[in-house]
């Protein structure tokens, strides 16, 4: 098999002979002498007696013969001139178009990337960088490859904190919910309009005059069909049950709205519940008389609200006698060990019992002396902290709720919406708010009647409400929920045909998906969308149904949703809805006064942006709702998912959450293909920014520079490329460091860049790039490379990792093109006769590279790539480079054979240049002996003759000669430096394998160096080579 590979090898190699001799042709008619010829030597000699000059004059002489790189692109933009630069660019290359010409376009596939909307509250910061430049990253790369982007930015203008600023500046007394909504709607529309001009100065391709915002009355309209379907089905209904409640906000709150401290204090306490009656099956055990059961809480405040203890069934618990006090205690037998630890005494065991032979036993509440308190069953118990027992309070615990569902027990809400006691709680805690006073009060009453065993600090974890920073509490109120444990398996089954990066990220979404049983969606505000709901003034009863939120809807449309307020009830609630709904007269109706959360609000986006049929609208009427950009129909077999969602890892348990939700509810499917998750940007020394401790970085002073020296103007390039580079799918670090690497990157890109367009002078590839198969073979061997890192940078965009592709763009400029293609080069560039074969297939080269890197930075660089297609050959004046399609690559540029030759050839390189360290190899011939065999006929594709100064392996070994044979002459002499390898030959996938050995000899060259190319391939210092002579001649 192994003969048989060799001989087809050795036909190949005939073959490619052939294609030489017609190269050799080709060349003749550029003009040039063949450089596998013989007749160069005779040439040379023949040239005029001129050749030769004096040695001190000579380069002074030739300096304008040789064809150095010459462009107007600058080698490094700083300051003003890059700001300056930065906006010439996006004015001259029409940036603000660009969306709407694509969309224009005709495009076979859709790529669909929905925009998470950014809260419209405060001005942009490095966030919002990380996030919409990733977006636009992604997007351009999609435009570039042709399909068609639809990308709406949006605002989620609602909620809390704007309208919290609202009354900060208006007051907070005496103001009727219109003046609160036009306040804070003022306050979202500058917000709004700082971060659009942010935006946008960042690079980001968008129509920017047709975004969504939730305050629309189109997109309000769309958002309570989605609640009207989700109430029809019944999975939106309303409750009484407890809710995560702010007192500092005065409202309820979702999951999603908070955020944990792990460094909350609270005053934890140990209290017992006195055992009135035993429990049936250990009744008739002696020496419990006296017992009492010992709870654990962080939260002393709600004992009084207690209405059991709950225990484990299966754990084992034990009755043990203080030996400092001969009180008896009910602990799990776990924990007693830490108990008489902590209580300083020791606990001798009276008896030990399972957990289910509790059951029917009953305590006296320790506050309450007439109320009962029963020991009840509760798997969700844990051991972890505490005794093993612990006190139940269905008002105020989400566990303690569900408790009380299955036992039947009363919710005694004790607090109300300021955080205070209730009445209800007694006269000695009525209006101490419960966080602070109230549970010092509570502790107090426990030591007075001698409950409090022990009280001790406990750090812990804590709820926050995420606005105003202050901890909530929970109890109940009759609020508006989603059902999201009827959801959670068609929730889990669309999320398994949803791709997520990075994939850890999905056990996080599904933890989240399990946790969550029921969502409340209701908010005692006034900035929001209106739950359309009207309550029947005696009874109390909800009238709320499709005839209702139908009529409701085509106000908001027409309207937006301050009608709600500003328009009379009967107008709101017309006669023909009334009897559509068999509903009493308009008198007997109020309005309610709830909002949406603002997580219902967005969470309804795709309905309003992916343009979706919801319930039996007809498309047209649906559409007819939204804003004219939002009714342009997206491509006709486009999926109406989205192919992307881009957001935080908070979007986790927010918007990703919210959005699956009620897609699933609605429609049965994601509302997203692939969800991609980054990390937040935090400082140098991954902290998070604050104000406090001065490490926040603003994006607009990365890109104008501040008043600080420290401070430079790095552009928005800059900013855009330390998006890039970042592993999105961590915390993304930024500051000084960071930013002046990334300044550095570019720098060094940017010289790259400038050699490129330098050496492109006076070429136009539309009529002087070479033909591949009529190319050097280094040159093709560039072609094959590029091909191959436009595959590997493809690959990466498609997995939104712009990190890879920015290490992948650095890797092929720094080994392929610096060091090791252009220093080869160079000499062909700028000393061979300026319109001949070689030089024109290197430029030839030279032009697809230029192409293929500028195109490859231009989603992540879009101001530099523009700026180097504004410089570079081959297109018209007023064409741009976003415009202009994605890399070229050609299947045609795939040469595996001329892979192995050339790779070959730069093994043997490698051995040449380890064998003179630190020496300069044109200063030496070398001479390759290769046994006959596959490495020997590759090597002889480079170089035809035996010895050579021209030849392309005298080019690729970049020595004075390269003498090609069979093995080494005998007489080397004494200088000479000798070096043996071997080199691994893969062709045909595997089918023809050869390892080839190799034996170099180098040494000194007995030639001079050229005064023109400063080669040393000339007869004496002062006389031009032959290949100079020739070129003058020609010029001449």
């Amino acid at each position: 098999m192994v003969l048989l590979g060799h001989r087809a090898t050795v036909l190949r190699v005939s073959m490619i002979l052939c294609r030489i001799s017609a190269v050799s042709r080709t060349l003749a008619r550029y003009g040039r002498w063949s450089q596998w010829g013989d007749g160069l030597l005779h040439r040379a000699l023949s040239f005029s007696s001129s050749r030769c000059h004096d040695s001190g004059s000579a380069q002074g002489l030739y300096r304008d013969t040789v064809l150095l790189p010459q462009t107007e692109f600058p080698m490094k933009l700083t300051g003003q001139k890059l700001l300056d630069r930065e906006i010439e660019i996006q004015q001259k290359c029409g940036f603000a178009d660009l969306y709407s010409w694509q969309r224009a376009r005709k495009a076979k596939k859709e790529f669909c990337l929905h925009d998470g909307p950014p809260y419209a509250n405060g001005d942009p910061h490095v966030g919002h960088a990380l996030n919409k430049i990733l977006k636009d990253i992604c997007n351009r790369f999609e435009m570039l490859k042709g399909r068609q982007v639809h990308y709406i930015p949006g605002w989620d203008c609602h909620g809390l904190p704007i309208e919290l600023k609202a009354l900060r500046e208006m007051g907070t007394t005496g103001l009727s919910p219109l003046q609160i909504r036009h306040k804070a709607r003022e306050f979202a529309e500058k917000a709004i309009a700082r971060q659009k001009a942010a935006f946008q100065r960042w690079g980001v391709m968008a129509d920017w005059d047709q975004c969504y915002y939730t305050f629309d009355g189109a997109y309000e309209a769309a958002q309570l069909k989605v609640f009207q379907e989700m109430h029809s089905k019944g999975i939106i209904y309303q409750d009484y049950k407890p809710v995560f409640w702010s007192p500092s906000s005065r409202t309820a709150l979702a999951e999603a709205e908070l955020e944990y401290n792990p460094e909350h204090v609270s005053r934890a306490i140990y209290a017992t519940f006195p055992l009135t009656t035993l429990p049936p099956k250990i009744a008739s055990e002696k020496g419990l008389e006296g017992v009492s059961v010992l709870v654990w809480t962080t939260q002393p405040w709600t004992i009084p609200a207690s209405q059991a203890v709950c225990y484990m069934p299966n754990a084992q618990y034990s009755v043990v006698k203080r030996a400092d006090n001969s009180q008896l205690l009910l602990v799990a037998t776990k924990c007693t060990a830490s108990m008489a630890a902590l209580l300083g005494t020791e606990l001798e065991s009276v008896c030990t019992i399972i957990g289910s032979q509790l059951e029917g036993g009953i305590c006296k509440h320790p506050l309450l002396p007439d109320k009962e308190v029963p020991l009840l069953l509760a798997n969700h118990k844990t051991m972890a902290k505490g005794t093993g027992l612990v006190h139940t309070a269905p008002a105020h615990g989400m566990e303690d709720y569900s408790v009380a569902l299955h036992f039947n027990l009363s919710v005694e809400c004790v607090v109300d919406e300021d955080g205070k006691f209730t009445e209800q709680a007694g006269s000695e805690l009525q209006n101490l708010p419960v966080m602070t006073e109230g549970n010092d009060k509570v502790i107090s009453m426990l030591k007075e009647c001698e409950a409090l065993v022990k009280e001790e600090q406990c750090v812990h974890s804590y709820p926050y409400d995420w606005r105003t920073k202050q901890p909530v509490v929970i109890r109940p109120s009759k609020q508006w929920f989603i059902n999201t444990a009827s959801l959670k398996d068609r929730a889990k089954e669309a999320l398994q045909k949803v791709r997520v990066l990075p994939e850890s990220a999905r056990g996080s979404l599904l933890a989240m998906l399990d946790s969550r049983t029921y969502w409340c969606i209701s908010r005692q505000r006034s900035w929001g969308v209106p739950i359309p709901v009207f309550y029947h003034k005696e009874t109390g009863e909800a009238l709320i149904d499709k005839h209702t939120v139908s009529h409701i809807v085509n106000l908001f449309k027409d309207k937006g949703s301050d009608c709600w307020w500003e328009l009379p009830i009967e107008t709101l609630l017309p006669p023909e809805v009334l009897k559509k709904s068999k509903a009493g007269p308009v008198t007997d109706y109020i309005r309610g006064q709830d909002v949406l959360d603002i997580w219902f609000d967005s969470g309804a986006s795709w309905a309003a942006v992916l343009q979706e049929v919801i319930g039996d609208s007809e498309p047209e009427s649906y559409l007819d709702w939204l804003p004219a950009p939002l009714r342009k129909p997206r491509v006709k077999e486009s999926d109406p998912r989205a192919d992307a969602y881009v957001e935080g890892k908070d979007q986790i348990g927010g918007w990703f959450q919210s959005s699956l939700f009620t897609s699933v509810a609605v429609r049965n499917k994601a509302p997203y293909k692939s969800l991609v998750v980054h990390g937040f940007a935090v400082s140098e020394k991954g902290e998070k920014m604050s104000k406090s401790v001065g490490n926040v970085v603003d994006p607009d002073v990365v890109i104008n520079g501040g008043k600080e020296p420290s401070t430079p103007p790095y552009g928005a390039d800059a900013l855009r490329w330390w998006v890039a580079e970042s592993n999105i799918f961590s915390e993304v670090q930024i500051g000084p460091n960071a930013l002046n690497s990334a300044r550095d990157n570019i720098s060094k890109l940017r010289g790259t860049l400038k050699f490129l367009l330098g050496n492109l002078r006076g070429f136009d590839p539309r009529v002087q790039a070479v033909d591949p198969k009529q190319m050097h073979y280094i040159d093709q061997y560039m072609l094959h490379l590029l091909r191959k890192f436009s595959i590997k940078v493809t690959d990466a965009y498609a997995e939104f990792d712009a990190g890879r592709v920015i290490r992948t763009i650095q890797a092929f400029i720094t080994r392929d093109l610096s060091s090791f293609y252009f220093s080869i080069i160079k000499d062909r560039l700028y000393c061979d006769v300026e319109d001949s074969l070689g030089r024109r297939s290197c430029q030839t080269a030279l032009e697809e590279i230029l192409d293929g890197v500028t195109r490859a930075i231009a989603p992540i660089l879009p101001h530099l790539a523009e700026e180097v297609y504004l410089h570079a050959p081959g297109h018209d004046q007023d064409e741009t480079l976003f415009k202009s399609g994605w890399i070229k690559s050609s299947s045609v540029w795939r040469r595996p054979g001329l892979e192995e030759a050339v790779e070959g050839a730069c093994a043997i390189r490698d051995s040449f240049l380890s064998s003179i360290p630190g020496k300069h190899a044109a200063q030496y011939d070398l001479t390759i002996a290769i046994e006959p065999g596959l490495l020997f006929e590759l090597m002889e594709f480079l170089q035809e003759e035996p010895t050579s100064t021209s030849s392309q392996l005298a080019e690729l070994m970049m020595a004075a000669r390269v003498n090609l044979t069979s093995e080494l002459p005998r007489d080397l002499p004494p200088d000479v430096l000798l070096k043996h390898g071997t080199f691994l030959i893969n062709l045909e996938g595997g089918v023809i394998r050869e390892d080839s050995a190799y034996s170099i000899a180098v040494v000194p060259t007995s030639a001079a160096r050229c005064p023109r190319c400063r080669r040393y391939t000339s007869e004496s210092a002062d006389c031009l080579c032959p290949r100079c002579q020739t070129v003058i001649s020609q010029a001449h």
